[in-house]
Order: C-alpha cells, then structure tokens, then sequence
C-alpha cells in the first residue's frame, strides 16, 4: 500500500501540471482580461479608475494569467499607459514564461495577490474554506446516512409497497434541482410567504463570538440548516438507487444462496455478508462525493442563502478576470481532488483486502 500510495503521489504531479496548462491555455483565448478591464474602466470611469490603478501600481506586484490585451478597448489609450497596465498585471512577459514562474510560486503554495481584493490570494481561500467544508462535509454524511439504510430497505424490500413508495421520493430527489429545492426551503421556512424560522444570510449570526460555546455550535447549526437540507435532496437520490442496486446484485449470488443453506438467518446473511461486499463501491466513493458537493454542488446554493464561500469566490474570480484568485483555486481544487480520490482508494483496500492496487500496476 505504502509503495501504491508514494506511485499515485508522483502521478498527481504530471497531472496537476497538465491541468494547470490546460486551463492556461485557455484562460489565454478568453477575450477580456484584466488590462482590457482596467482599459475600459479608464476610458469610462473617469477619476475612480484612475485612482484604483494608481493605487495598484503602488501596491500590486506582477502576476499571473491574461489574454492579449491588443483590444477594441485599447484603441485610443497611450501606448505608454497600455505598457504599464501590462507590466502592473504580468502581462509584459511571454506566456510560456509566465506559466513557469506561476507553477514555481504555487509550488511553494505562493498565489500572489488579488488584483481587485488587495488581499493575498491564500488568505482569501481561506477565509472562504470554513463555509465550503461545512457545506461539503455536512451534505455528505447526511447523505450517505440516508441513503445507505433506505437504499439496503428498498432491496430486502423490493417489489413490495415500500419500495415503490419510497422509490417517488427518489424520483422527486432526481428531478428537483437542489438550488430550486433551496428556493422552496426560503419561501416556505426563511422569510418568505410563510414562516420566518431560519436565518437567509451568513455562517453564524453577528453576535456569534458573544455567545458561549453551546450557543454558537447551536447557532452554527441554525444557519446550516436550510442550505445542507437543499443539497441533500439533490444528493440522495443517485446514492439511494447505487445502493440498492448493488445490495441486488450480492443477494442474487451463489456464495448467498450457501449461506442460507447453511441454516444462516437472514439477518446474519445479508448484514454479515452481504452488507460488506455490496457497500465496498458506495463506501469507497465517499472521496469522490465529497469532492463532487464541496466544488460543484454549492455555488447557487452559496448565492441564494449568501455563504461566501469557494464557489462563490470562483465563479466571481471568473466573472471579474481576477487570474491570480482564479488559478489559486483551481490549483487548490484539483490538488486536494486527487488526494481524495488516492484516498478513496486507500479506503476501497482496508473496506476490502482482496483489492491490491499496488498488484495489478506491477
């Protein structure tokens, strides 16, 4: 496993490194980058414009990112002044180089600053992890200790009314978007045409660090709950039928058919036998899962309940062209992706030690 493990850590490299230069590449073709934006602000924001770049240049240090910036928004600005925008942004220097100079700094977790936050780009992720760690980790467990239990009852019980019944509420989690669900959930319990029994806004309320330790995990939980509540209906549905599925196809096995004529219970061969081999592929994706809520599943959710957190951060660092905020999270994402996924298949090894992985890459 140790030698598996140092194989799959050498391999992320080459494979962060080639996720980094495609997203390069094409943040490259991307037309209005962040010169282009300050031109245009230039040209029609007057004073304030003039006076954020002024106080850019005092304080902001070459980056990284950026198209070429020989736009429509460039015509009729000094050339000297397009110079400058260039060499404020990082932009004076050639793509291929600046691509190394940014892998050398991210190396060392180095992500520059922002050029709209003035704020270093580490301490912005930062700030934001807590709400999307909360959301991710919380959404997960929740889900698995749903899914898990209903989806190994709909299997002892297929077929019967319980499976069917319970089967709408699956196709209800299928079919409802988790961001539409959210906007139900603040209709009906935030403040909208009915109750007003959750809070809309934040993590924790203002006066959070007032309160003793009861009271702010009480608090904490009483702003997570309608956000974790809308991505779980939008999570449990897939896990539930993988479940179940996988429940079916270990019961329809001959080593199960043995068992029970052994003159086994029931109980005893489905939760002593069947239980472990059917939950290897659900318990080995909880990596992967986790990865899937916490960077693709919360963005609306982030926006509609007002969470500042990394999705939010992302989509509007791409909105905003601000490169260096960017690729630190994209850098940050893709990292800690492939470390969950070698954990889930660290996990898949101890969940069952027939699976060698290190075997089968000799």
């Amino acid at each position: 496993m140790i030698a598996y493990s140092l194989r799959r850590l050498a391999l992320m490299v080459p494979t962060l490194l080639g996720i980094m230069l495609i997203n390069f590449v094409i943040i490259q073709a991307a037309p209005g980058g962040p010169v282009e934006q300050m031109v245009a602000r230039l040209q029609g924001g007057g004073n304030d414009a003039t006076a954020r770049f002024t106080n850019q240049q005092d304080t902001a240090a070459p980056r990284t990112g950026g198209v070429g910036d020989q736009s429509r928004a460039s015509q009729g600005i000094d050339p000297a002044l397009i110079a400058q925008l260039q060499k404020l942004y990082g932009f004076d220097k050639p793509p291929a180089e600046r691509f190394v100079e940014m892998i050398g700094r991210y190396a060392t977790f180095d992500f520059g600053s922002s050029f709209y936050r003035d704020r270093r780009v580490i301490d912005l992720i930062l700030d934001k992890l807590p709400v999307s760690i909360s959301l991710g980790l919380w959404t997960t467990l929740l889900v698995y200790l749903i899914s898990i239990p209903l989806g190994v009852a709909k299997a002892v019980r297929d077929g019967t009314a319980f499976d069917v019944w319970s089967s709408a509420v699956v196709i209800v989690g299928y079919a409802v978007p988790s961001f539409l669900f959210a906007l139900l959930l603040v209709v009906l319990f935030a403040g909208g045409s009915f109750l007003s029994l959750f809070p809309l806004r934040g993590l924790v309320s203002d006066n959070w660090a007032t309160l003793s330790w009861p009271g702010r995990i009480l608090d904490y939980l009483w702003h997570m709950t309608l956000p974790i509540a809308a991505l779980t209906i939008g999570g449990f549905a897939s896990l539930t039928m993988l479940t179940k599925n996988s429940f079916l196809d270990e019961i329809n096995k001959q080593y199960v058919t043995t068992a029970r004529a052994k003159g086994l219970t029931e109980r005893r061969v489905l939760y002593g036998h069947v239980f472990r081999n059917a939950m290897l592929i659900v318990v080995a994706g909880f990596p992967a899962a986790f990865v899937g809520i916490l960077f693709t599943g919360s963005l609306l959710i982030e926006v509609i309940f007002s969470l500042d957190g990394l999705g939010l951060l992302g989509f509007e660092s791409a909105i905003n062209r601000d490169y260096p905020v960017l690729f630190g999270s994209l850098y940050v994402f893709t990292l800690m992706g492939l470390l969950l996924n070698l954990a889930g298949d660290l996990v898949y090894m101890l969940v069952d030690p027939r699976i060698d992985f290190e075997a089968r890459a000799r």
